[in-house]
Protein backbone atom coordinates (compact mmCIF):
# COMPACT_ATOMS: atom_id res chain seq x y z
CA UNK A 1 0.00 0.00 0.00
CA UNK A 2 1.63 3.27 -0.74
CA UNK A 3 -1.04 5.25 0.75
CA UNK A 4 -3.14 4.42 4.54
CA UNK A 5 -6.62 6.01 4.27
CA UNK A 6 -8.86 3.60 5.14
CA UNK A 7 -8.54 -0.17 5.32
CA UNK A 8 -10.86 -0.59 2.49
CA UNK A 9 -8.29 -3.22 -0.20
CA UNK A 10 -6.33 -4.47 2.79
CA UNK A 11 -6.48 -8.22 3.50
CA UNK A 12 -5.52 -9.58 6.67
CA UNK A 13 -1.90 -10.64 6.22
CA UNK A 14 -1.03 -7.13 5.18
CA UNK A 15 -2.28 -6.17 8.57
CA UNK A 16 -0.48 -8.74 10.59
CA UNK A 17 2.50 -7.84 8.36
CA UNK A 18 2.66 -4.38 9.84
CA UNK A 19 1.48 -5.24 13.33
CA UNK A 20 4.57 -7.39 13.12
CA UNK A 21 6.44 -4.39 12.53
CA UNK A 22 4.67 -2.24 15.43
CA UNK A 23 6.41 -4.96 17.78
CA UNK A 24 9.57 -4.11 16.51
CA UNK A 25 9.37 -0.55 17.01
CA UNK A 26 7.91 -1.34 20.27
CA UNK A 27 10.77 -3.01 21.14
CA UNK A 28 13.08 0.15 19.91
CA UNK A 29 10.88 2.31 22.25
CA UNK A 30 12.08 0.10 24.98
CA UNK A 31 15.64 0.55 24.46
CA UNK A 32 17.80 3.47 26.65
CA UNK A 33 18.70 4.79 22.88
CA UNK A 34 15.27 5.27 21.91
CA UNK A 35 16.21 5.98 17.89
CA UNK A 36 16.63 4.13 14.95
CA UNK A 37 18.29 5.61 11.34
CA UNK A 38 15.89 3.78 9.54
CA UNK A 39 14.19 7.21 8.07
CA UNK A 40 17.17 9.10 8.51
CA UNK A 41 17.12 11.73 4.80
CA UNK A 42 12.67 11.87 5.02
CA UNK A 43 10.80 14.49 5.32
CA UNK A 44 7.23 13.94 7.40
CA UNK A 45 5.09 16.67 7.20
CA UNK A 46 1.72 16.99 10.18
CA UNK A 47 -0.81 18.57 8.26
CA UNK A 48 -3.72 19.15 10.79
CA UNK A 49 -6.27 21.38 9.52
CA UNK A 50 -8.11 20.11 12.79
CA UNK A 51 -7.03 20.58 16.28
CA UNK A 52 -5.03 17.45 18.18
CA UNK A 53 -2.92 16.31 20.58
CA UNK A 54 -2.56 12.44 20.70
CA UNK A 55 -2.06 11.93 17.18
CA UNK A 56 0.01 14.75 16.02
CA UNK A 57 2.17 14.46 18.72
CA UNK A 58 2.57 10.41 18.05
CA UNK A 59 3.30 10.98 14.79
CA UNK A 60 5.92 13.57 15.26
CA UNK A 61 7.85 11.31 17.98
CA UNK A 62 7.47 8.78 15.44
CA UNK A 63 9.24 10.41 13.00
CA UNK A 64 11.50 11.64 14.92
CA UNK A 65 12.60 7.95 16.42
CA UNK A 66 13.41 7.22 12.93
CA UNK A 67 15.27 10.09 12.46
CA UNK A 68 13.10 11.57 9.96
CA UNK A 69 13.22 15.22 9.46
CA UNK A 70 9.80 16.98 10.56
CA UNK A 71 7.68 20.01 9.25
CA UNK A 72 4.63 20.65 11.65
CA UNK A 73 1.92 22.73 10.27
CA UNK A 74 -0.90 24.53 12.16
CA UNK A 75 -4.06 25.32 10.52
CA UNK A 76 -4.17 28.46 13.20
CA UNK A 77 -1.04 30.30 12.11
CA UNK A 78 -1.19 29.20 8.42
CA UNK A 79 -2.12 31.09 5.20
CA UNK A 80 -5.33 28.75 5.38
CA UNK A 81 -6.39 32.11 7.62
CA UNK A 82 -6.12 34.01 4.59
CA UNK A 83 -7.94 32.04 2.42
CA UNK A 84 -5.52 29.81 1.07
CA UNK A 85 -7.22 26.09 0.27
CA UNK A 86 -5.96 22.96 1.22
CA UNK A 87 -4.79 21.80 -2.05
CA UNK A 88 -2.59 24.87 -2.21
CA UNK A 89 -1.24 24.46 1.05
CA UNK A 90 -0.22 20.83 0.44
CA UNK A 91 1.55 21.91 -2.82
CA UNK A 92 3.38 24.85 -0.99
CA UNK A 93 4.68 21.59 1.18
CA UNK A 94 5.51 19.32 -1.89
CA UNK A 95 7.21 22.08 -3.91
CA UNK A 96 9.62 21.79 -0.30
CA UNK A 97 10.07 18.13 -0.67
CA UNK A 98 7.99 16.73 1.76
CA UNK A 99 8.25 12.68 1.77
CA UNK A 100 5.36 11.87 3.61
CA UNK A 101 1.97 13.87 4.48
CA UNK A 102 -0.10 12.94 7.94
CA UNK A 103 -3.62 14.78 7.24
CA UNK A 104 -6.21 15.38 9.98
CA UNK A 105 -9.33 17.38 8.45
CA UNK A 106 -12.64 18.03 9.82
CA UNK A 107 -13.91 17.26 6.45
CA UNK A 108 -14.29 13.37 5.06
CA UNK A 109 -12.24 13.04 1.77
CA UNK A 110 -9.53 15.31 2.33
CA UNK A 111 -6.57 12.75 2.70
CA UNK A 112 -8.51 11.21 -0.88
CA UNK A 113 -8.00 14.22 -2.22
CA UNK A 114 -4.80 14.31 -1.46
CA UNK A 115 -3.34 11.42 -2.77
CA UNK A 116 -3.98 13.39 -6.24
CA UNK A 117 -2.48 16.57 -5.53
CA UNK A 118 1.04 15.35 -3.89
CA UNK A 119 3.23 12.48 -4.92
CA UNK A 120 4.26 11.59 -1.06
CA UNK A 121 2.93 9.21 0.91
CA UNK A 122 -0.49 10.22 2.40
CA UNK A 123 -1.95 8.85 5.89
CA UNK A 124 -5.41 9.90 7.42
CA UNK A 125 -4.56 11.21 10.83
CA UNK A 126 -8.76 11.62 10.51
CA UNK A 127 -11.03 12.86 8.56
CA UNK A 128 -14.52 14.06 9.68
CA UNK A 129 -16.47 10.98 10.70
CA UNK A 130 -14.95 8.82 8.10
CA UNK A 131 -12.20 6.79 9.34
CA UNK A 132 -8.98 6.99 11.73
CA UNK A 133 -7.45 4.52 10.52
CA UNK A 134 -4.00 4.98 13.03
CA UNK A 135 -6.01 4.72 16.15
CA UNK A 136 -7.56 1.49 14.72
CA UNK A 137 -4.29 -0.35 14.41
CA UNK A 138 -3.14 1.16 17.74
CA UNK A 139 -6.53 -0.48 19.40
CA UNK A 140 -5.85 -3.84 17.66
CA UNK A 141 -2.70 -3.82 18.65
CA UNK A 142 -3.36 -3.14 22.05
CA UNK A 143 -5.91 -5.58 22.19
CA UNK A 144 -3.35 -8.58 20.61
CA UNK A 145 -1.44 -8.02 23.99
CA UNK A 146 -3.92 -8.63 26.22
CA UNK A 147 -5.90 -11.12 24.74
CA UNK A 148 -3.69 -12.80 22.97
CA UNK A 149 -5.66 -13.16 19.63
CA UNK A 150 -8.22 -11.57 18.21
CA UNK A 151 -9.57 -14.71 16.38
CA UNK A 152 -13.56 -14.98 17.72
CA UNK A 153 -13.08 -12.56 20.75
CA UNK A 154 -16.73 -10.49 21.03
CA UNK A 155 -15.15 -6.28 21.84
CA UNK A 156 -17.86 -4.09 22.49
CA UNK A 157 -17.81 -0.28 21.20
CA UNK A 158 -19.61 2.17 22.93
CA UNK A 159 -20.91 5.31 22.77
CA UNK A 160 -21.09 7.80 19.46
CA UNK A 161 -21.12 5.61 16.94
CA UNK A 162 -22.98 7.35 14.28
CA UNK A 163 -20.13 10.19 14.62
CA UNK A 164 -17.60 8.59 15.35
CA UNK A 165 -14.58 7.62 12.64
CA UNK A 166 -12.93 5.77 15.34
CA UNK A 167 -15.64 3.38 15.18
CA UNK A 168 -16.01 3.11 12.11
CA UNK A 169 -12.33 2.40 11.26
CA UNK A 170 -12.55 -0.18 14.26
CA UNK A 171 -15.61 -1.64 12.29
CA UNK A 172 -13.73 -2.71 9.14
CA UNK A 173 -10.51 -3.84 11.03
CA UNK A 174 -11.26 -5.62 13.96
CA UNK A 175 -13.78 -8.13 12.20
CA UNK A 176 -10.84 -8.45 9.67
CA UNK A 177 -8.47 -9.78 12.35
CA UNK A 178 -11.41 -12.10 13.02
CA UNK A 179 -12.93 -10.64 16.35
CA UNK A 180 -16.66 -10.16 16.56
CA UNK A 181 -17.27 -6.54 16.58
CA UNK A 182 -20.70 -5.32 18.84
CA UNK A 183 -21.61 -1.41 18.30
CA UNK A 184 -24.08 -0.17 21.02
CA UNK A 185 -24.82 3.52 21.90
CA UNK A 186 -28.09 5.44 21.94
CA UNK A 187 -30.23 5.18 19.30
CA UNK A 188 -29.91 8.39 17.94
CA UNK A 189 -26.35 7.82 17.75
CA UNK A 190 -26.24 4.74 15.79
CA UNK A 191 -25.70 4.78 11.97
CA UNK A 192 -28.43 2.72 9.95
CA UNK A 193 -26.16 0.26 8.94
CA UNK A 194 -22.59 -1.06 9.53
CA UNK A 195 -21.09 -3.66 7.15
CA UNK A 196 -19.25 -6.45 9.10
CA UNK A 197 -20.73 -5.62 12.66
CA UNK A 198 -23.40 -5.95 15.16
CA UNK A 199 -25.40 -2.51 15.98
CA UNK A 200 -27.48 -2.26 18.88
CA UNK A 201 -29.01 0.14 21.25
CA UNK A 202 -28.86 -2.29 24.05
CA UNK A 203 -25.68 -1.93 26.16
CA UNK A 204 -26.17 -4.87 27.94
CA UNK A 205 -25.97 -6.89 24.88
CA UNK A 206 -22.91 -5.29 23.63
CA UNK A 207 -21.24 -5.95 27.04
CA UNK A 208 -22.64 -9.36 27.65
CA UNK A 209 -19.45 -12.24 27.63
CA UNK A 210 -17.64 -9.67 25.94
CA UNK A 211 -13.89 -10.14 26.31
CA UNK A 212 -12.57 -6.18 25.45
CA UNK A 213 -14.86 -2.61 26.13
CA UNK A 214 -14.42 0.47 24.00
CA UNK A 215 -15.49 3.11 25.40
CA UNK A 216 -15.95 6.11 22.80
CA UNK A 217 -16.12 10.30 24.08
CA UNK A 218 -19.47 11.27 23.89
CA UNK A 219 -18.90 14.77 21.81
CA UNK A 220 -20.88 18.42 23.70
CA UNK A 221 -21.72 19.45 20.30
CA UNK A 222 -24.17 16.30 20.09
CA UNK A 223 -25.91 17.46 23.06
CA UNK A 224 -25.90 20.90 22.03
CA UNK A 225 -27.95 19.53 19.11
CA UNK A 226 -30.63 17.38 21.46
CA UNK A 227 -29.76 14.42 19.86
CA UNK A 228 -28.83 13.13 23.15
CA UNK A 229 -29.33 14.56 26.85
CA UNK A 230 -26.69 13.85 29.50
CA UNK A 231 -28.53 12.78 32.17
CA UNK A 232 -30.25 10.43 30.19
CA UNK A 233 -27.60 8.97 28.41
CA UNK A 234 -25.38 8.79 31.91
CA UNK A 235 -27.84 6.97 32.93
CA UNK A 236 -28.43 4.24 30.53
CA UNK A 237 -25.21 4.33 28.83
CA UNK A 238 -22.45 4.95 30.93
CA UNK A 239 -20.10 2.01 31.70
CA UNK A 240 -19.95 1.49 35.27
CA UNK A 241 -18.62 -1.36 37.57
CA UNK A 242 -21.81 -3.04 37.53
CA UNK A 243 -22.14 -2.67 33.89
CA UNK A 244 -19.03 -4.05 33.09
CA UNK A 245 -19.41 -7.05 34.92
CA UNK A 246 -21.71 -8.18 32.32
CA UNK A 247 -18.41 -9.00 30.23
CA UNK A 248 -15.85 -11.42 30.95
CA UNK A 249 -14.15 -11.19 34.39
CA UNK A 250 -10.94 -8.76 33.97
CA UNK A 251 -12.17 -7.64 30.11
CA UNK A 252 -10.03 -4.71 29.80
CA UNK A 253 -11.27 -1.48 28.82
CA UNK A 254 -10.17 1.06 25.88
CA UNK A 255 -10.95 4.75 25.42
CA UNK A 256 -9.44 6.50 22.27
CA UNK A 257 -9.60 9.94 24.38
CA UNK A 258 -10.09 12.69 25.10
CA UNK A 259 -12.19 11.11 27.98
CA UNK A 260 -14.83 13.26 29.55
CA UNK A 261 -14.79 11.45 33.10
CA UNK A 262 -18.26 10.28 34.61
CA UNK A 263 -20.04 10.65 31.30
CA UNK A 264 -19.29 7.81 29.15
CA UNK A 265 -16.74 5.70 31.64
CA UNK A 266 -17.04 5.88 35.52
CA UNK A 267 -13.67 7.68 36.60
CA UNK A 268 -12.74 4.92 38.94
CA UNK A 269 -12.76 2.42 35.74
CA UNK A 270 -10.89 4.92 34.32
CA UNK A 271 -7.95 4.66 36.77
CA UNK A 272 -8.25 0.60 37.64
CA UNK A 273 -5.76 -1.94 36.35
CA UNK A 274 -8.48 -3.15 33.45
CA UNK A 275 -7.78 0.09 31.58
CA UNK A 276 -5.26 0.20 28.95
CA UNK A 277 -5.94 3.52 28.24
CA UNK A 278 -1.90 4.69 28.72
CA UNK A 279 -0.85 1.75 26.98
CA UNK A 280 -2.95 2.48 24.11
CA UNK A 281 -1.16 6.16 23.68
CA UNK A 282 2.11 4.46 24.50
CA UNK A 283 1.31 1.75 21.63
CA UNK A 284 0.35 4.49 19.11
CA UNK A 285 3.84 5.42 18.84
CA UNK A 286 5.00 2.48 17.88
CA UNK A 287 2.15 1.31 15.18
CA UNK A 288 2.46 4.67 13.58
CA UNK A 289 6.51 4.14 13.44
CA UNK A 290 5.50 0.86 12.10
CA UNK A 291 2.75 2.89 9.27
CA UNK A 292 5.82 5.83 7.95
CA UNK A 293 8.40 2.63 7.85
CA UNK A 294 6.22 0.49 5.57
CA UNK A 295 5.15 3.24 3.57
CA UNK A 296 8.14 5.26 2.80
CA UNK A 297 11.00 2.30 3.11
CA UNK A 298 9.56 -0.83 3.71
CA UNK A 299 7.04 -3.03 2.01
CA UNK A 300 4.28 -0.07 1.25
CA UNK A 301 6.61 0.82 -1.97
Amino acid sequence: MRHLLDFQGWNRAEVEGLLDTARVMREVLERPIKKVPALQGFTVATVFFEPSTRTRISFELAARRMSADVVSFAAATSSLQKGESYKDTLLTLEAMGVDAYVIRADAAGVPHQATRWVKGAVINGGDGRRAHPTQALLDAYTLLEALGTLEGKKIAVVGDILHSRVARSNAELLPLLGARVFLAGPPSLLPKSLPGVHLTPHLEEALEEADAVMVLRLQKERMEAGLVHLEDYVARYQVTEKRLALAKPQAPLLHPGPMNRDVELAGALADSERSLVNRQVQNGVAVRMAVLYHLLVGKGR
